[in-house]
């Protein structure tokens, strides 16, 4: 069975998952039944489907209205009856293995032959559940993460005997209903994001067990130095202390004091409320930055990139999928793989060989696949490849933070590839800007576009946890990518659909020409931080809108509608979602039909004399159009013109 035979999914349980995994599938157009044991339950489900729809609806991100959606949604409680139409089971029941065993065995006898048998299950072992049925083959697991609608990512994981026909297909059905796969090629506990997040808490606790470090302290550094959006105590409170332990202790590693003695005294986070923080009578977490100057963050992550090594070294998954797993489904400031190759693979095999010389414990214990690496010169950025391969030409260079393609018209798409932190700009996503434009053949290009992937952001501003650790004087020269984009002698236009603010407005200011659609937001809130626009916003800002507005834009930190943008000149139009690709297909057609000596003697006459006097540009401009009258397009331009027909630019 493909992708496309699947017409009826079937959700078993209808939980928070449950009953949101519906929801994906429903909004995705597949006729989807709900089951659960009692009705009730089935009903709670249901209404918080409509809910959640409806909210959804409210905010204007459904393209159907919610009574047709959910037209789509049966719900039952006979299992029998829930699971005979479907081509696809999803099992999203209590995480227990007897209970899913026995739910598989039954969903095998009720389904025809070639349903596709789904788990879940985010630390169960899919073989063992599989082995419940006589066709294995067709079992597999598609762990989404909490809550579904708002999450991209899905694992999908490979049991024993699931074939590559089935996993194919379950990855393909989840690009149909619009999230993010990744293949976990081997059925390891906990699989590829909880695999390497688990040291994360892990080896902090042991920290603090050993008094090495405060709690606070270590929240403060992972957050304010390293970019991670929770500290390790803070997120155990969030999703539970007795979580972790009991993942630990069925998985048999061993538990650090600090986390058995919260246990024992049932203070297990926020829901108890008291963990490692006091929720109660205290403020939560409360670290502030400064707290974690002194404390050795590269403990923590040296061990979170051993055990990606692992899952690389052992066939689990590639450095691609860790990398979108944990920025997915962790919110990780950027892939620990990328992470680990900036900051050297034989740094953290130092650390892990000192740390497990001194403490002799096995979690230190190196990757073999981290030692071959290393021992072949594979040591990261710096070594052109790690990880990851960083050397070639621009069509061999992997980027990770941009995605781009030029069209044989000579159009260059550039795509902010971070959906899942709303395409912040980050330092590694302008230096492959930068990379990209100086890489690329100028003589090949007609005009270059960006865009940011995703529905929800052209660039929601700077990643302040991809900058934690930068110096102030590191900062104080406008990055390069700005200019570069400005400066590039072919038109940049800005394609902006949803936020656009801070460094992504600046972005948006330094090309040439800017369409969004009429639901964008702009604004530079970096005053609400105690900052300024730092990538020649202030000043682009006065020289498009003047000072009156570009003061009230900076100085309020305020958002403004795409029409109020159009009104004050910040764009050029703002039309309806359902024109946009016309009106932009418009843009880019006139760019790259028109004469590219022209265009880029207008955009350089035009920059450079924005800055000059006004007898200083006039004399750039007719210098301009004297270079331009000997050119073949203009002798093209005329005779087009003389026999009535369109012009056929070559650059020349």
């Amino acid at each position: 069975m493909s992708a496309d035979d699947i017409e009826h999914v079937t959700v078993i349980g209808a939980g928070s998952m449950g009953h949101g995994i519906a929801q994906v599938a429903a909004m995705a157009g597949y006729d989807v039944t709900l089951r659960d044991i009692e009705e009730e339950i089935v009903k709670d489900g249901y209404e918080n489907v409509e809910w959640s729809l409806g909210k959804l609806d409210e905010k204007g991100h459904l393209e159907e209205s919610p009574d047709e959606i959910l037209a789509r949604i049966d719900t039952a409680v006979d299992l029998e009856a829930a699971a005979a139409p479907a081509d696809l089971v999803i099992e999203a029941a209590p995480e227990r293995m007897d209970l899913k065993k026995d739910l598989f065995a039954d969903l095998e006898a009720y389904t025809h032959d070639e349903a596709i048998l789904a788990s879940n299950t985010s630390s169960l072992s899919i073989t063992e559940i599989a082995s419940a049925t006589d066709s294995p083959e067709r079992v597999l697991g598609l762990h989404f993460f909490n809550p579904p609608v708002k999450m991209d990512l899905v694992e999908v994981i490979y049991g024993a005997e699931t074939t590559d026909a089935t996993a194919e297909t379950g990855y393909d059905w989840v690009e149909s209903i619009g999230k993010t796969p990744i293949y976990v090629r081997k059925d390891v506990n906990g699989f590829v994001v909880n695999s390497c997040l688990g040291p994360f808490g892990d080896e902090a606790a042991w920290m603090v067990s050993a008094g090495e470090a405060e709690i606070r302290e270590i929240d403060a550094a992972m957050v304010h130095r390293r970019g991670y959006p929770m500290g390790p105590f803070e997120l155990a409170d969030l999703t539970g202390i007795d979580i972790g332990y009991h993942v630990r202790k069925e998985a048999g590693k061993p538990i650090p004091p600090i986390v058995e003695e919260k246990v024992e005294r049932e203070e297990l986070g926020r829901k108890t409320g008291r963990g490692f923080y006091d929720y109660d009578e205290g403020d939560g977490p409360d670290y502030e930055i400064g707290d974690g100057e002194d404390v050795d963050t590269l403990r923590i992550e040296a061990r979170m990139i051993n055990e990606a090594a692992k899952l690389v070294g052992d066939g689990v998954a590639t450095p691609d999928a860790i990398d979108t797993g944990v920025r997915l489904g962790a919110g990780f400031p950027e892939g620990l793989c990328r992470r680990a190759d900036k900051i050297g693979l034989d740094a953290v095999l130092e650390k892990l060989t000192e740390l497990q010389d001194e403490y002799g414990a096995d979690r230190y214990e190196p990757a073999d696949h981290l030692v071959k690496l290393v021992d072949a010169g594979e040591t990261g950025e710096d070594a052109v490849a790690g990880f990851h391969d960083y050397g070639g030409e621009a069509d061999e260079r992997e980027y990770h933070a941009i995605d781009w393609k030029l069209d044989d018209r000579g159009v260059l798409a550039v795509e902010l590839d971070r959906p899942e932190r709303m395409n912040a700009i980050s330092a590694d996503l302008m230096d492959e800007i930068v990379d990209l434009l100086e890489r690329v053949d100028v003589e090949e290009i007609r005009c270059v576009t960006f865009e940011g992937a995703g529905d929800r952001a052209f660039s929601a501003g700077a990643d302040i946890g991809g900058f934690a650790s930068v110096e102030p004087t590191d900062v104080m020269d406008v990055s390069p990518m700005f200019e570069r984009v400005n400066d590039f002698p072919r038109p940049v236009l800005a394609r902006i659909d949803g936020y656009c603010l801070g460094a992504g407005l600046e972005l948006a200011l330094a090309c040439d020409l800017r369409v969004a659609t009429s639901d964008s937001a702009f604004g530079c809130p970096e005053i609400t931080l105690g900052l300024i626009p730092g990538g020649g916003g202030t000043q682009r800002l006065l020289r498009i809108l003047g000072e009156t507005r570009a003061k009230e834009l900076v100085f309020r930190g305020n958002h403004i509608s795409a029409e109020r943008a159009e009104n004050w000149g910040l764009i050029n139009r703002a039309v309806p979602a359902d024109e946009f690709e016309e009106v932009v297909a418009a843009f880019v057609d006139d760019l790259a039909s028109g004469p590219p000596i022209g265009l880029k003697v207008a955009k350089t006459v035009m920059n450079e004399g924005e800055n000059a006097s006004l007898e200083a540009a006039l004399a750039l401009e007719s210098q301009g159009f004297g270079l331009l009258m000997g050119t073949d397009d203009v002798r093209e331009g005329t005779m087009a013109f003389a026999e009535d027909r369109e012009p056929e630019f070559e650059g020349s």
